[in-house]
């Protein structure tokens, strides 16, 4: 494989146009990627870049040393049962970006005997901060896990899990994550109009807030539990609100919260794969 294998993106939405323009930024040429749809005007914008567009997904598959899979998971098995024969003619390496689809499931509809990556991105791959959780099946090769790397690290951070089903804490964690900070801003700022500011300085202030303890966590070797104490000096304002949160239950609320984000994952995954 080259070092740049040529790439299939099964399906043209937000998460495979967010992890084709991660690569395109990244210097990645245009001309060795390939991008499927249902209609080929919608898929002008991608063409004007240099990449290669069709409605045929067997034709793009033959193309390709890699194929990413970005449809719906409710379609999930008839694009990939349509795809076995290129599939097993071709043997590129399979990445799975569709939430909840076991390898054994895509595995079978895709023909067996396949190098398969299953990837947990989440929304943030929108605006290149995206985090992703990766598992391979046992015939994906060391070049492969690299290769594939490559291709999530476009759209930021892309960790690898020991086991499947550790891809249901990843979901809980990282894919749905992001929804739970929105709740927390959410609330900030309904709590900073209460208290008298303007809801435009309140999200402001909120938003700002986030990005800024999140950047400093991201470049601190200090765990955040550290960061949090630092800034909490004893009988101040900050001790008042964390002691508050704690007093209240907001630690297991979140546990609680990801647990049952875990639990369904789990519960879509089977129900997917019948």
């Amino acid at each position: 494989m080259s070092t740049h294998p040529t790439l299939a993106f099964i399906g043209a939405g937000n998460m495979s146009r967010a992890i084709i323009g991660g690569l395109i930024s990244n210097q990645y040429p245009a001309e060795k990627i390939w991008a499927t749809g249902t209609q080929l005007a919608k898929m002008d914008d991608l063409k004007q870049q240099g990449l290669h567009t069709t409605t045929d997904n067997s034709v793009a598959v033959a193309a390709a040393d890699i194929v990413i899979l970005s449809v719906k998971p409710q379609i999930m098995q008839a694009v990939a049962t349509d795809l076995a024969a290129a599939v097993q003619h071709h043997q590129p390496l399979i990445i799975s970006v569709a939430a909840g689809i076991m390898c054994d499931s895509l595995e079978q509809w895709l023909g067996g005997n396949i190098a398969l990556v299953r990837c947990m991105p989440n929304t943030p791959a929108l605006v290149k901060q995206g985090a992703s959780g990766l598992y391979a099946n046992p015939r994906v090769t060391e070049a492969q896990r690299s290769q594939t790397e490559q291709v999530m690290q476009a759209t930021g951070l892309a960790l690898w899990v020991d086991s499947e089903i550790q891809l249901n804490a990843v979901t809980a964690v990282s894919g749905s994550g992001p929804a739970y900070y929105f709740l927390m801003m959410e609330a900030m700022i309904a709590a900073g109009e209460k208290l008298g500011l303007s809801r435009e300085v309140a999200q402001q202030l909120t938003i700002q807030t986030a990005l800024g303890a999140a950047e400093m966590a991201s470049q601190s070797d200090i765990e955040p539990a550290e960061l949090r104490r630092r800034v909490t000096s004893p009988k101040g304002t900050t001790e008042q609100a964390i002691l508050t949160f704690i007093d209240q239950g907001l630690p297991e609320i979140i546990a609680n919260g990801m647990q049952a984000c875990s639990d369904r994952a789990e519960v879509l995954a089977k129900e997917l794969g019948n």
